[in-house]
C-alpha cells in the first residue's frame, strides 16, 4: 500500500511551480497525494521566505500540521521552499517538530528523501541551487485550466532590501524551445490561459541569449493552439522595452496588462534600494505604456518605510498613487532581511509610521480602484469561468483585466448552466471596491 503525502505550497507562483514539479516526482516515486493532511504520512510544507510576514506564516503552517503527529497519522513532517534553502539546519534545531529539511536543489530527490523521513532516517538535503530542474513535467495544483509557466530562477538585480538572489541564485533562463514544449503539453491537458513568471521575467533571456528575449517567447506562446490567454507578471520597469509593448499590443493572446513592481519613485531612494529610475521616468513610462495600449491593466507594488525614507519622500509617492491611477496596486512594509544590504542601513523607520503609510496608500488606492470600476458599469467584458457561489446564486470568473488570486472577480447571472473553464461574455451592471458585477449575454467564440 502506497504511502499518502500532502503538499502544502505557500508563497508566490513561482513557488508553486516548484510545488507542482515536486508532486510528479512524488507521484512517480510511489506515493499517493492526498488533500486530507489528517490522513498523510508525510506532510511537505513548500515555504516562502521573502519577508517576515512570509516566514511567520511558514512556521504557523509548520506548527499547525505538526499537530498531526498526535491526531492523524503523520510520521515525517517535511520543509522544502525558500525558507528551507536560506536558515538550513536553523529550522530542525528551533523547530524539532520538523523531520526533514530539503533545500531547492533536492527537490528532484523529494520522493526518496521522503520515504527515508517516512522510515525515520531523515537526513536533510542541500543540494546546489543551480541543481534545482526547470524543465519537466508538473501535476497542476490548482484550476485545470490555468498554469503558471516559470521562465526563469533567480535573480541578477540585487536590489539592496532582497534576499532572493542569495536564495535562489543569480539568473537561469530557461530556452525558449523548452518553455514552448512545457506550454503545449498544458494546452494539450486542457490549459487556456498561461502565466508567465519568474523573478524579473522582462531579463528572461540575458544570461544565455545575451539581451532580453521576452517579446521573442511571448510570440512563439501566442502561436500554441488551444491557448486563450496570456499575462505576464514581474515585468521591471528598466526593461521594459518599444518592442515588448507592441508585441503586447499586436498580440491578440496576450492580454492587454501588465505588473510593473515598482517599490517607490523617490529617485535617492530608488537608488538606495538599487533601483533605477525616478518619479519623472516613472510618469514618463506609465504615459508612453498606456499610449502604446490605451486598454493596459497597470498592477504595481510599492514599499513604505524604506531605510531613511522622510515625510517629504512618503507624500511624493503618495501624490504619485494618486496621480497616475494604478488598476491595482499592492503596497507593503519594509521588512529588514538577514543578510541584505538596506537591513545595515542608518535611519531606520519605526514600525508603525511604516504602517501607517502603508494603509494610506492602501486607503487611496480603495478610492480608485473603486472609481474605476464604475467607469466600467455598461461595458462587456471576456470572463473566464471559475466557478459557482452557491451563497449568491452565481457563476464568478477573472476577466483579462485580473490575474489569479491578487486581483478581483466578476460574479455574474446567467440561466444557461455553464462549464468551469468557459470563456463568456459579461454584461457588467454594478460593482464593488474591487469586483465587478454583471449578466451573461453570450460566450465568446473561440
Amino acid at each position: 500500500m502506497a504511502y499518502k503525502v500532502s503538499v502544502v505550497s505557500l508563497g508566490c507562483p513561482k513557488n508553486q511551480v516548484d510545488a507542482e514539479m515536486m508532486l510528479k516526482y512524488l507521484v512517480d516515486g510511489g506515493f499517493e497525494i492526498s488533500s486530507v493532511e489528517a490522513e498523510a504520512d508525510a506532510i511537505i510544507i513548500n515555504t516562502c521566505g521573502f519577508i517576515e510576514e512570509a516566514k511567520a506564516e511558514a512556521i504557523e503552517n509548520i506548527l499547525e500540521c505538526a499537530a498531526y503527529k498526535n491526531e492523524g497519522n503523520l510520521k515525517a513532517l517535511i520543509v522544502t521552499g525558500c525558507l528551507a534553502e536560506r536558515y538550513k539546519d536553523d529550522i530542525t534545531q528551533e523547530i524539532p517538530e520538523v523531520d526533514l529539511v530539503v533545500g531547492i536543489g533536492s527537490n528532484s530527490k523529494i520522493a526518496e528523501l521522503t520515504l527515508k523521513a517516512i522510515e525515520g532516517k531523515a537526513e536533510n538535503s542541500y543540494g546546489p541551487k543551480e541543481d534545482l530542474d526547470l524543465n519537466g513535467e508538473r501535476i497542476l495544483g490548482g484550476m485545470p485550466f490555468t498554469a503558471y509557466i516559470k521562465i526563469s530562477d533567480g535573480c541578477d538585480n540585487c536590489c539592496t532590501y532582497c534576499a532572493i538572489p542569495k536564495i535562489r541564485g543569480r539568473l537561469r533562463s530557461r530556452k525558449i524551445e523548452d518553455i514552448v514544449k512545457e506550454a503545449k503539453a498544458l494546452s494539450e491537458k486542457g490549459v487556456t490561459e498561461l502565466i508567465v513568471v519568474g523573478q524579473d521575467t522582462t531579463a528572461y533571456g540575458e544570461d544565455i541569449y545575451g539581451k532580453g528575449k521576452l517579446p521573442e517567447l511571448l510570440k512563439e506562446l501566442c502561436k500554441i493552439e488551444g491557448i486563450h490567454w496570456i499575462r505576464t507578471l514581474y515585468t521591471y520597469p528598466e526593461r521594459i522595452t518599444d518592442e515588448l509593448l507592441e508585441t503586447i499590443s499586436s498580440e491578440e493572446k496576450l492580454v492587454n496588462y501588465l505588473d510593473i513592481p515598482l517599490q517607490h519613485v523617490d529617485g535617492d531612494l530608488l537608488k538606495r534600494m538599487n533601483r533605477k529610475g525616478n518619479e519623472e521616468h516613472l510618469r514618463g513610462l506609465i504615459q508612453k505604456i498606456r499610449k502604446a495600449i490605451p486598454d493596459i491593466t497597470l498592477r504595481t507594488t510599492f514599499i513604505t518605510g524604506f531605510p531613511g525614507e522622510s515625510e517629504e519622500q512618503f507624500c511624493s509617492l503618495q501624490q504619485f498613487v494618486k496621480d497616475v491611477r494604478f488598476d491595482r496596486l499592492g503596497c507593503f512594509t519594509y521588512s529588514a532581511e538577514d543578510d541584505t544590504a538596506a537591513a545595515l542601513f542608518d535611519n531606520q523607520i519605526d514600525e508603525q509610521i511604516k504602517v501607517d503609510r502603508m494603509e494610506k496608500i492602501m486607503e487611496d488606492q480603495m478610492t480608485i480602484a473603486a472609481l474605476k470600476n464604475e467607469e466600467k458599469i455598461g461595458s462587456v467584458c471576456e470572463v473566464l469561468v471559475e466557478g459557482w457561489d452557491d451563497y449568491i446564486k452565481c457563476y464568478f470568473g477573472r476577466s483579462r483585466a485580473d490575474a489569479p488570486e491578487i486581483d478581483g472577480k466578476v460574479f455574474f447571472t446567467t440561466k444557461k448552466p455553464l462549464v468551469i473553464g468557459d470563456f463568456v461574455s459579461v454584461m457588467i451592471n454594478d460593482c464593488l471596491e474591487y469586483d465587478l458585477l454583471g449578466e451573461m449575454i453570450d460566450e465568446f467564440a473561440e
